[in-house]
């Protein structure tokens, strides 16, 4: 709001909002603004938020999106008092100002029967991502002299300019989805990044962010369009957004979990005395222009898992954004085990948390890689044979909130075939698992390839039910071009394209995906903070490439039931391989906020 008299105009309009709503206000006039919204019956709750005059309409919303107030909203209705001056002699565009505002105001409110439709095609058409009024919908002739600030603006989130494909909302007043405008938390903007008011027209940052908001509305999976392309969706669908309705997940999402933040002796003797990985990761340094390292914690800090009030908190924010549980890696040397404390305490507590195990069952090495050089301790199938294994897990299994299929408990191993008799040894855990009163057993194989000692088919001549997908494992690795990424000399790892894997696997996910394999996503991979200068690291990872990779995963199992419709993210807290969904200071809770996104649309 910055020019007060076209104020009550804008109030009388949001009448016609069909359910209860809450109402943002962001105030840059310089005076006292007083809100008549007496006729607003179904207004929740009012905010106003005072902002400098600056970065027109655009940098009030930044103020929003930074201090999280749109973070609980899965639609926003974005308008602005418009009068655009300018309009009434451009060469390409028609009518004045006033037209164009009310053009506006009619499109996107007008009445209660078009808000309903609005609201409809939103709930029934997922790919709709940007609705704004007719004629509004602009192109690449349009880019002015925006190209370059934008351009650098998606270097933020280490994506790169199609100029040619721009297709983005005019005039910025739109129906939205949350996630396109919360998910630009991640540019990291502030008010130093907008030019000072003096009447511009283009070239500015707020007209770049403009165009930008269309470009990643596209790069999270969605569309952008204009109200005469709405359909006739089905009577009442709209509901979907008022309070009372009720939504659930469309999928099982199930992140994996490293127990590894807390002291342990083994750890101390190997790297000092209170060494946990956050030492790892905190010293990490930049290998190219643009690097995330150090990648560090936000609201939950450094955190010790020995607190078991931190792990209430994942589960708490994890379940918000329809995770229903983790994937724990479990790591058991010949019935020696190492970080159990975190899975042991949530088993012996009585907190809703649902878990499952990987057997992480590879050679602990100083290089963490699983190699077979430089062990800590290895993995000695002689010294205890595996078939103890579950022995040891059966009191976790048999858990309640533990995670099944089937009504089985799920129990995924890395590296299947390095395991003697791999065959034997399940049927062994599968007549444990029933003898204790279980029905069986649900055992999955991570996709690892044969490189790793996985298995690349038949699934049941290797007694095993299912494949889980564990990416960047057999997905595509493609080179990053490094021209313009000015790389350290020192760099002898790899950098690779997260877009490049994150298309790939898109385009077998729209192929039918066997019944017998879970689809999988990352987050991220970069193990900068584990191996500095020789690391394996994907550039391009952002909360909006990730959000696309993630739906298609899960849209890739919908029409499986329920129990079935699995998917697993790499990972919840692997800090030191950059594999994040938990609150990170670069990305806030935009990867979460993605995750949610996907899964309650």
């Amino acid at each position: 709001m910055y020019y007060t008299d076209l104020l009550d105009e804008l109030l009388a309009e949001l009448q016609h909002l069909p359910v209860p709503f809450d109402l943002i206000v962001t105030n840059a006039s310089g005076a006292e603004l007083t809100l008549d919204t007496s006729h607003l019956d179904l207004l929740a709750h009012l905010t106003v938020l005072p902002v400098e005059n600056r970065g027109r309409d655009i940098l009030p919303l930044i103020s929003v999106v930074n201090a999280d107030l749109l973070e609980p909203y899965e639609l926003v209705l974005k308008i602005h008092t418009k009068k655009s001056p300018w309009r009434e002699g451009h060469a390409e565009l028609d009518g004045d100002g006033a037209a164009w505002r009310e053009g506006f105001i009619s499109g996107m409110l007008g009445t209660r029967t078009h808000v309903e439709a609005i609201l409809g095609e939103f709930a029934s058409d997922p790919t709709l991502g940007i609705l704004t009024s007719n004629g509004n919908v602009l192109g690449p002739e349009f880019w002015g002299g925006d190209r370059t600030l934008a351009r650098e603006l998606l270097l933020r989130l280490q994506l790169e300019l199609d100029e040619a494909s721009l297709r983005f909302a005019a005039g910025s007043i739109y129906w939205v989805r949350g996630f396109v405008l919360q998910g630009l938390r991640a540019l990291s903007l502030d008010a130093d990044d907008f030019d000072a008011e003096s009447g511009q027209v283009d070239g500015t940052t707020a007209h770049a962010v403009e165009r930008v908001i269309g470009i990643l509305t596209r790069e999270a999976g969605y569309a952008v369009r204009q109200v005469d392309e709405l359909s006739d969706s089905e009577p009442d669908v709209w509901q979907r957004y008022s309070t009372s309705g009720e939504h659930t997940p469309r999928a099982r999402v199930i992140p994996f979990y490293l127990p590894q933040f807390h002291t342990f002796p083994e750890n101390e003797a190997w790297w000092g005395a209170g060494f946990t990985e956050w030492s790892n990761v905190a010293s990490a340094q930049p290998v190219f222009r643009g690097h995330n390292q150090p990648f560090l914690p936000a609201e939950l800090g450094f955190y010790d898992l020995s607190n078991e009030t931190v792990r209430s908190r994942q589960y708490e924010l994890a379940s918000g954004a329809g995770i229903e549980g983790f994937m724990y890696y479990y790591y058991w040397f010949a019935g020696t085990k190492l970080m159990n404390m975190p899975v042991d305490d949530l088993q012996s507590g009585d907190q809703h948390e649902p878990f499952c195990l990987m057997w992480a069952n590879e050679n602990w090495t100083r290089r963490w890689d699983g190699g077979s050089e430089n062990v800590l301790i290895a993995q000695d199938y002689d010294e205890v044979p595996a078939t103890q294994f579950i022995h040891d897990v059966l009191p976790l299994i048999t858990d309640p909130r533990y995670i099944r299929i089937d009504n089985k408990p799920v129990v995924a191993v890395y590296r299947i075939t390095q395991i003697p008799d791999h065959v034997d040894v399940l049927a062994y855990w599968r007549k444990i698992a029933v003898d204790a009163g279980l029905d069986g057993l649900h055992l999955i194989t991570v996709d690892v390839g044969r490189s790793m000692d996985g298995i690349d088919n038949d699934l049941a001549a290797n007694g095993l039910d299912a494949f889980l997908e564990f990416a960047p494992h057999n997905r595509k690795w493609v080179p990053q071009e490094r021209d313009n990424l000015a790389v350290d000399a020192r760099l002898h790892g790899n950098i690779l394209s997260y877009a490049a894997m994150a298309g790939d696997s898109e385009l077998h996910l729209r192929q039918p995906v066997d019944a017998e394999r879970y689809p999988g996503v990352m987050v991220n991979f970069d193990n900068t903070a584990r191996r500095q200068w020789q690391p394996d690291l994907w550039y391009g990872s952002n909360p909006y490439t990730f959000r696309r990779w993630l739906n298609s995963a899960v849209s890739a199992v919908a029409d499986r039931d329920f129990d079935h419709r699995v998917v697993f993210i790499n990972a919840w807290n692997e800090w030191a391989e950059g594999a994040v969904l938990e609150p990170s200071q670069r990305f806030g809770r935009t990867y979460l906020l993605a995750v949610r996104d996907v899964l309650f649309r």
